[in-house]
């Protein structure tokens, strides 16, 4: 996906790539599910506020156990967010858990790795669910698609 007026896309072929089997390897050790937003400019002020709208829009708070997770980032705007349904927020560590994730991805960032931190932050965050929501085999649909959704 390209945004507009600029041909650079907002991650490589390969970073995609990469993002993508973070996702599956992390959900295959979790009953939980994680997905990842990418645009290049943040529609309000607070990139939480956004990626909340989006938590809803994109269905994430109807799995079957509200553990979803989703990291959320404006490219252009400089702006992200990782929020994660009422159980596995709440699991984790609360507060101090999630702002702990917001801050190493937020180093990548300022580095330009914007898929090297996807990446990482999908690890850290898989784990987290992983020791939360273990794998269960009685649960064995993938209830959200593990693709990299991108906005405008």
């Amino acid at each position: 996906m390209f945004p507009f007026n600029n041909m650079k896309p907002l991650l490589t072929a390969e970073e995609q790539q990469q993002v993508v089997a973070c996702i599956r390897e992390a959900e295959a050790n979790t009953t939980g599910e994680l997905r990842v937003f990418v645009e290049s400019r943040c529609s309000y002020m607070d990139a939480i506020d956004r990626a909340w709208e989006l938590f809803h829009k994109l269905a994430m708070d109807a799995t079957e156990r509200r553990n979803a997770v989703l990291v959320y980032l404006a490219i252009d705007d400089h702006q992200y967010a990782i929020v994660g349904d009422k159980e596995i927020y709440e699991r984790a560590g609360g507060a101090m858990f999630w702002e702990s994730a917001a801050v190493k991805l937020r180093q990548h960032l300022k580095k330009g790795e914007i898929g090297t931190g996807l990446a990482n932050c999908v690890q850290e965050l898989g784990t987290a669910m992983a020791t939360h929501f273990p794998y269960d085999p009685s649960i064995t649909k993938n209830e959200l698609p593990d693709e990299i959704v991108f906005g405008k």
